[in-house]
């Protein structure tokens, strides 16, 4: 029935104020406030419709997202709206598209590596979308390996221009989203020579196409790489290609912050520190886990409500059947995710306060934490993003069949996300630069150099490698100290071991090679000790709120011991826990299962999602799911006729028996 909140008695089960939780999941009553005007804002301004994304063709969908962006443009300009709302708004907007480059990659990129007299000249531009900027490094060829690229940018002294080339097909850059139809201009990674010397790569502003017709300019082979996962989705972004022919620019627009190139062609590194760099990085996978923690947030949010609507099986005599958020399995798969989302949060959290922190000793020449916090930033990154791919992925499976139709929200949410867990960094290759970072530590154990930050716990080896865990009951596991002993030893050990296997190879590079899926595994236990460490602390400090403190203290256990219950092979073999205190874990995980339950739908209100957001019928505030879904199946296009096209020119004839005498 429409107007009927289908899940108000779920909602009067709830433990806690769910308002109090949505500043708390904000960050701040502001951070509320803004998110909460804007995402209504978009709710009802009807030219951000998406319910008929999927029925697009990429012609169609591409257009829409052109009109979209270009309007969203205009009212952050009109309504002259602060940069966090903007980035609010195009959040909310939902859709994939050129402004996310422009705003996300381009402009950092020139705000970190431009000099003065080059942000002064391009970000005037830029700010006010005077040119559209894209960010050209990825090759056809080479993705993580950046020191791999193979575009080519040579200074040619007589002109006083460099000379950008593609000398194969490879190094055609390949994926820069924003590229394929929009930018006039990008950042574009090449290898800078000079004089016949090859200095790496180096970054540079090129002009891609004409500011009067929009045609590229002569030398460039641009376009759109081509039809990617899923409908709707990641289709809306003109991911591009890009190839130069002798292409020549300016010798002023080699970004020459970090270093330059004079115009008798000689290079000169810069006074100023290329550790700078490293703090643009920081921002961006900051952002990363975030978005994280949001992607997870809505599919848990729609597989949530769903399960507690959805009814199979269990009525006695004909009564009513049993909600599935009541079955223990299915708890066992949601609720962990649910802690997840919110664990993502914190530690996205702390991830700004630790930017903050890295830049501000940068500007100060303080290097000593970079590497502890670029080490953290890419675990943590990859990490993130590959749990959350697949907990909307298992999120599907938790709403069952009616999980796979597009208008569940779940396929499309889950093709748009999925390549977090390879831009920015692929999520292994940046587990085994963590990985490196904690073989050096354990190296320098006992040399007096205290380790710092997140590793801070492995100045302590001497106790967490003698230690055994003191859990002697289930509710032990209850005990923030217990539970953080009990990820140190696991990562400290799982680290120490690798160091030790290392050690036996005469050749450390041949020695990591053979031994990197354990790196990968000592990588993945420091950092969700890292996520463990930051949720417990977020509950050990000042939380306001009416039975706010005891649902996140709920989660932070959920989170924690599922790990342990889904890592117990580590834990074990490292002898962290013994079998029995995995047993009272596992005791103690169901009690909480217990105590969640009838908080969980007040726990994902708590998000403060709209409709529009959510973009699913299962998931809906009002639980008014199988009307819904019939109104969905209604929209599509094979139902616009009760006879469908094709039914006289094969069906009938296949009814009838009366096929054509067929010829060989």
């Amino acid at each position: 029935m429409e107007g009927v909140d289908h899940l108000a008695d779920e909602r009067n089960k709830a433990e806690f104020n769910v308002d109090d939780m949505k500043i708390i999941w904000a960050g701040s009553r502001h951070a509320f406030d803004v998110s909460n005007r804007i995402s209504r804002f978009v709710a009802t301004d009807p030219v951000f419709e998406k319910s008929n994304r999927a029925l697009m063709t990429r012609k169609e969908l591409f257009k829409n997202t052109l009109k979209k962006s270009v309007y969203a443009w205009k009212i952050i300009k009109e309504l002259r709206l602060s940069d966090e709302e903007g980035i609010k708004l195009r959040i909310f907007m939902d859709q994939p598209g050129f402004l996310d480059l422009h705003w996300g990659m381009f402009v950092p990129a020139i705000k970190g590596q431009g000099t003065e007299e080059q942000q002064q000249k391009w970000l005037s531009l830029a700010n006010k979308m005077q040119i559209i900027g894209c960010y050209a490094q990825t090759e056809l060829g080479h993705g993580s390996n950046v020191q791999g690229l193979e575009t080519t940018a040579t200074f040619d002294p007589k002109t006083d221009q460099f000379i950008m080339h593609s000398p194969t097909q490879t190094s055609s850059k390949w994926w820069p989203g924003g590229l394929g139809k929009v930018s006039t201009h990008a950042v574009v990674y090449a290898r800078l020579i000079t004089n016949g010397k090859d200095h790496g790569v180096h970054g540079f502003i090129v002009q891609l196409r004409s500011l009067d017709d929009h045609s590229p300019l002569p030398g460039i082979t641009i376009g759109d790489i081509g039809m990617k996962f899923g409908n709707g989705a990641y289709n809306s972004m003109d991911n591009g290609f890009l190839m130069f022919n002798q292409f020549r620019i300016p010798r002023d627009q080699m970004l020459m912050r970090l270093s330059k190139v004079t115009r008798e062609g000689k290079y000169i590194a810069s006074d100023v520190p290329r550790q700078l760099v490293y703090g643009t990085m920081v921002s961006v996978r900051q952002t990363i886990v975030s978005k994280a923690s949001d992607a997870l947030a809505r599919a848990v949010c729609i597989a949530t409500r769903y399960s507690a609507v959805r009814r199979q099986f269990g009525s006695e005599n004909g009564g009513i059947e049993t909600q599935v958020i009541d079955y223990k399995t299915q708890q066992n798969r949601l609720f962990p995710l649910l802690a997840s989302a919110y664990a993502f949060r914190f530690v996205g959290e702390w991830l700004k306060w630790l930017y903050t922190d890295v830049t501000q000793r940068l500007e100060a020449s303080d290097f000593v934490t970079l590497p502890e916090a670029h080490a953290c930033t890419a675990g943590l990154k990859s990490m993130t993003t590959s749990a959350t791919s697949d907990g909307i992925e298992e999120c599907r499976k938790l709403c069952g069949g009616h999980g796979y139709l597009w208008c569940s929200g779940l396929p499309e949410l889950f093709a748009v996300y999925v390549p977090a867990c390879t831009y920015e960094g692929d999520n292994v290759v940046l587990q085994l630069q963590v990985a490196r970072f904690l073989m050096k530590t354990v190296s320098q154990l006992g040399s007096g150099k205290a380790p710092a930050g997140t590793t801070a716990y492995m100045g302590r080896a001497q106790h967490l490698l003698q230690c055994r865990s003191g859990v002697q009951k289930a509710e032990d596991w209850l005990n923030p100290s217990m539970v953080l002993e009990a990820f140190e030893s696991r990562a400290l050990r799982m680290a120490i071991t690798c160091a030790k296997n290392l050690s036996k190879f005469e050749n450390q590079e041949q020695g990591f090679s053979e031994l990197l899926a354990d790196l990968v595994e000592a990588a993945i236990a420091h950092c969700q000790l890292i996520v463990v460490s930051k949720f417990i602390a977020k509950i050990e400090g000042e939380i306001e709120g009416k039975g706010v403190k005891k649902q996140l203290k709920n989660l932070c256990y959920i989170y924690a011991l599922h790990l342990l219950h889904k890592h117990l092979g580590d834990f074990l073999s490292t002898n962290s826990v013994t079998p029995e205190q995995a047993s009272l874990a596992s005791h103690q995980l169901r009690s909480l299962y217990s105590q969640v339950r009838p908080n969980a739908v007040a726990l994902v209100d708590a998000f403060d999602y709209t409709d529009h957001y959510l973009g699913s019928v299962l998931g809906r505030y009002d639980g008014n799911v199988y009307p819904k879904l019939f109104e969905e199946a209604l929209k599509d296009p094979l139902n616009d006729s009760v006879v469908p096209d094709g039914y006289h020119e094969y069906i009938r004839p296949l009814i009838k028996q009366n096929f054509p005498s067929a010829k060989l």
